[in-house]
């Protein structure tokens, strides 16, 4: 497709300058010089631009269609109406979901499986999660930072990782407060907003650790708070936001250099964690390990000159 896109696009241009080269021999030499300097021209050839312009919509990247569908449910978010009853409760420790939540979801859900039928779907306020050992699957949190979104906070994040059996294969997390859409796609680097982005080349006692409290498991909160203060003595400072997601993509775009959480799901890192990589920085387990898409973990990501503490 993108052979014949280039191709199409080549001729046009061909075309278009071949016939602007005619009119300009076959009628401006005639003009006078006073019209000549008030003439342009834009040839038109209409079954080629619209054979050009199919080609071009047909040739759009499956990260742009996947953005394009993130940024319309971001337009959910900014327009949530806070009531009384928007908030249910689920299991653990300040876990929340509001009809907000279910609603990018579902929405994502159609505009998902519309890009791409035969992927399947798992979303965070699923009850049952698919298999996503073979071919496509998207992993999905339709809000990550549901509590900063509840206390409009403005740092919410909707998160999209696209699977490929079993691995990550496309990121994409869209803040919609900073209308910041952060991309990837395994081997061809990490964007923001369409720009290249890179990890910092910071070592740690110049970098910022940013962290997440597990707040779901509170057998893990001591030990948190243990680790961040670990780093904290060894770096310029910490910060917790409250979003996966965001988190990993500020260690991308070079904000800070070191980012842990000691128990998350997919797709609290699914997206996040391929955009990491794809910016030149190293995502694993807090122990050292490889994360996995299809188990909870704990997750450290850095700018690659920044590790484990000993």
């Amino acid at each position: 497709m993108e052979e014949a896109y280039q191709s199409n696009l080549s001729l046009l241009k061909r075309e278009q300058k071949k016939m602007h080269d005619f009119l300009q021999k076959a009628y401006i030499a005639q003009m006078d010089q006073k019209i000549k300097e008030q003439v342009t021209f834009a040839p038109e050839i209409p079954w080629l631009e619209r054979e050009t312009q199919v080609l071009y919509k047909l040739n759009r990247t499956l990260v742009e269609k996947i953005a394009d569908a993130v940024r319309e449910c971001g337009k959910i978010m900014l327009d949530a109406v806070r009531t009384a009853d928007m908030v249910e409760t689920k299991e653990g420790h300040a876990n929340f979901v509001t009809v907000y939540d279910k609603k990018v979801q579902e929405t994502l859900r159609k505009k998902l499986l519309e890009i791409l039928p035969e992927a399947v779907f798992v979303g965070e306020e699923d009850d049952v999660h698919a298999s996503i050992k073979k071919g496509f699957a998207f992993i999905v949190d339709p809000i990550d930072g549901t509590t900063n979104f509840i206390k409009d906070y403005h740092v919410s994040a909707i998160s999209v990782g696209l699977a490929k059996d079993g691995e990550k294969y496309i990121g994409v997390v869209y803040n919609p407060y900073l209308d910041e859409m952060f991309t990837a796609e395994r081997g061809k680097g990490a964007f923001l907003n369409g720009r290249p982005i890179h990890v910092s080349r910071n070592p740690l006692s110049e970098g910022i650790v940013l962290f997440g409290t597990a707040p779901y498991y509170e057998e893990l909160s001591k030990k948190s708070f243990q680790m961040a203060y670990a780093y904290f003595k060894k770096a310029l400072d910490v910060r917790r936001s409250g979003s996966a997601a965001i988190d990993l993509c500020s260690i991308a775009a070079g904000r800070a250099e070191l980012y842990f959480e000691l128990r998350l799901s997919p797709w609290d890192f699914a997206a996040g964690a391929l955009i990491v990589e794809e910016a030149g920085g190293v995502v694993t387990t807090v122990e050292g390990g490889a994360v996995t898409l299809g188990q909870k973990c704990s997750v450290l990501a850095t700018n690659g000159r920044c590790g484990r503490l000993e």
